[in-house]
């Protein structure tokens, strides 16, 4: 038996293959306690714990820690005169017209800052030794009193030579046991010390918390029988055994919606689907991706409340747009919706747990687009009358009726989606219109196709069970680990030849992690080079396999640049213009066995019968057709819209003008015009 168990926002969703057998589970999460939600999901399901092999899991825990601020108690060591570079920052403001922007704060208060004296040049030469002497008499001291959970180490230069942080690491591995070390080329071997500093402070933030966490579930487990695999999601779209990812926290950070990408995109290839974005709409966010050749794009850094974390990332771009996203008045009169949530408790007003304010999927209830007793198969009960009375101070504010207000609401969120889809799309040189619209997540499905008309999208491909894809990802998943380094270099005649040099190196390192971590042969190897013209500030990323890396010359790297430079900026410069590499980076995969779909849950028989309800359009209220989507699967022909399709995980919604229609691999299809 493979299970996925995946932690969101408001709900923790659970996906169990066993042989021919699926079983697909959703449950509110717990966020005081996430394992709590973990366990609550597997009794649900029945789960014989003694029978799982393989358990792979996801969750909010570590975003959850940074944005809580509820990590570790954490100590920094700088480079003599590089105590204040956490707070320094960089000189751009994120929100240029606010009088009281403030820089965002750090997981590190001041008094927690310690310097080292010593100097690595950025060739890596020493021009001064480290002082452990002194580092013993008067830092390490403060460090034993100071009563840290861990410790995060940021030197000038280690990227290029990291003996002076090993030589600390190793110290304060031998003063402090217990106490967690993260040197900062461990976990972001590159320039910009700034950047490399965050990660590392980030990193050693979240720790305790993931080790912590990963600890209780991994007891209360095998209490129950469990002896199986268990593997942790990361952000960069594959797993790694939970052991290792103790040792590597940052890299989970955001587990869930990478998961959900892998997931959708397993699943939609399966019909020949390979240049999709994925759009993930939970209880708390919306998620989108653009995928092209069935490869997500990574991106080599991302940001978490404002702070950098250099890692590499699926290129997701978040917005606050989801299920159980609050629906607000601003200071200007303007109805808003997000980023703040409701959250798992108390949630939606309908849930009826205490929530007043009203939240898309209030306003979902409103419009008729959510039944009670077809919200997850009717198991939980639905407050439409709170919905209602949630919505009455914005009625009352705008003079509208109670329906028109939630249907601008979710014309809004509309907009904010679609906006984040421009970031992946148009912004970096790809047209949305080339591409299909993957929607998944709880919420996703009921205004996906509203969302691809504004685009010009014209088809739409929802996943069997989309409410759980993200839990599905976490079993179709991959087992992926990355190494970077910077390693800056005009490009010329005998670049190539270092390359393949350095790229050799990165891959018996990798190929060592992976037998470290009990994985025998089967990796695959891929490279990515970081370039860019000399005098720029970023990079562009090129990737390469073995086979294009064995082959490469300067002529035809000089020539990848430039067309990669004319795609993302529109512009490039061919007139012999320097190119200089920035970084390296390689991967190593060991892809997973091969997990069969996730069909659509049969047809309920007691509410599988298409009939009609009302449901509100914005003009007025109309006779709409409903049935499930498992009963679509045997139909005959299209189903033309205006129509809802009920599911066990989801709603979906096919507007006037598209058609809907369910695959051979049972992939929800809508067609626009069709």
């Amino acid at each position: 038996m493979k299970v996925g168990v995946e932690v969101g926002g408001t709900f923790t969703d659970l996906v169990a293959l066993d042989g021919g057998k699926v079983r697909v589970i959703k449950v509110p999460s717990t966020p005081h306690s996430p394992d709590i939600g973990v366990m609550n999901a597997m009794r649900e399901a029945g789960i014989d714990f003694s029978a799982v092999e393989d358990f792979a899991h996801g969750s909010t825990v570590a975003t959850n820690a940074v944005l809580e601020r509820k990590g570790g108690h954490v100590a920094f060591i700088a480079t003599h005169g590089f105590r204040d570079i956490l707070f320094l920052q960089r000189h751009d403001r994120k929100r240029i017209y606010d009088l009281h922007y403030r820089k965002p704060e750090p997981p590190v208060q001041r008094r927690d800052c310690f310097e080292a004296a010593e100097r690595v040049l950025s060739d890596g030469t020493v021009e001064q030794a480290l002082d452990e002497a002194l580092f013993v008499a008067e830092v390490l001291p403060r460090l034993r009193d100071g009563g840290y959970d861990a410790v995060a180490i940021c030197l000038i230069n280690a990227y290029k030579n990291p003996a002076h942080e090993q030589r600390l690491g190793a110290l304060l591995a031998e003063a402090l046991p217990g106490v967690v070390v993260t040197c900062s080329h461990q976990v972001a071997r590159e320039f910009r010390e700034y950047e490399r500093g965050s990660t590392a402070a980030l990193s050693a933030f979240v720790q305790p918390v993931i080790a912590g966490y990963l600890g209780r579930l991994t007891e209360s487990m095998a209490q129950h029988g469990f002896a199986g695999r268990f593997s942790v999601m990361q952000s960069n779209g594959g797993r790694l055994p939970a052991d290792a990812m103790r040792e590597n926290a940052i890299s989970a950070l955001f587990s869930g919606p990478a998961a959900g990408v892998v997931g959708a995109v397993r699943q939609v290839l399966r019909s020949g689907y390979a240049n999709v974005i994925t759009f993930d709409m939970g209880g708390t966010s919306s998620d989108v991706c653009l995928v092209q050749d069935g490869n997500p794009t990574l991106a080599p850094e991302t940001e978490i409340d404002g702070l950098p974390v250099r890692t590499p990332v699926l290129d997701i771009v978040t917005v606050g747009a989801g299920g159980g996203s609050l629906i607000w008045i601003d200071d200007g009169g303007m109805l808003r919706v997000g980023p703040e949530s409701a959250g798992a408790s108390p949630g939606p007003a309908c849930y009826g747990r205490g929530g007043t304010r009203p939240t898309i999927t209030d306003a979902h209830v409103v419009l008729g687009t959510v039944r009670p007793e077809a919200f997850l198969g009717g198991q939980m009960h639905i407050d439409v009358d709170a919905a209602y009375v949630s919505f009455k101070a914005l009625a009352a504010h705008f003079g509208l009726p109670v329906e028109a207000v939630a249907h601008n609401a979710v014309r809004l969120a509309n907009a904010n989606i679609v906006r984040a889809i421009q970031l992946v799309s148009t912004q970096r040189g790809r047209d949305p219109r080339d591409y299909v619209l993957v929607p998944f997540g709880g919420a996703g499905p009921m205004q996906a196709a509203q969302i691809a008309e504004e685009l010009g999208i014209r088809k739409v491909v929802a996943p069997p069970n989309p409410g759980v894809t993200s839990a599905y990802g976490l079993l179709a998943s991959d087992f992926i680990k990355y190494e970077t380094m910077t390693d800056r270099a005009q490009v010329d005649d005998a670049t190539c030849g270092r390359l393949r040099e350095r790229f050799a190196a990165m891959r018996a390192d990798l190929a060592q992690q992976f037998r470290d971590m009990g994985f025998g042969a089967g990796l695959v190897f891929s490279y990515a080079v970081e370039m860019r013209y000399v005098g720029q500030a970023f990079e562009v990323p090129l990737a390469l396999d073995d086979e294009s890396l064995a082959a490469v010359d300067r002529p035809g790297l000089e020539a990848r640049f430039i067309e990669a430079h004319e795609r993302i900026y529109f512009h490039a410069d061919k007139s012999g213009r320097p190119i200089e590499v920035v970084a390296l980076r390689a991967g190593a995969t060991l892809p997973t066995e091969f997990v069969s779909a996730v069909a659509a849950a049969p047809a309920d028989s007691r509410r599988s019968g298409a009939h009609e309800s009302p449901l509100y359009d914005g003009k007025g209220w109309s006779a709409c057709r409903r049935q499930t989507v498992a009963s679509l699967a045997s139909a005959p022909s299209a189903l033309p819209g205006p129509a809802v399709l009920e599911d066990y995980t989801t709603t979906v919604v096919v507007p006037a003008g598209w058609a809907a229609s369910v695959d051979a691999q049972s992939n929800l299809i809508l067609a626009h015009g069709a």
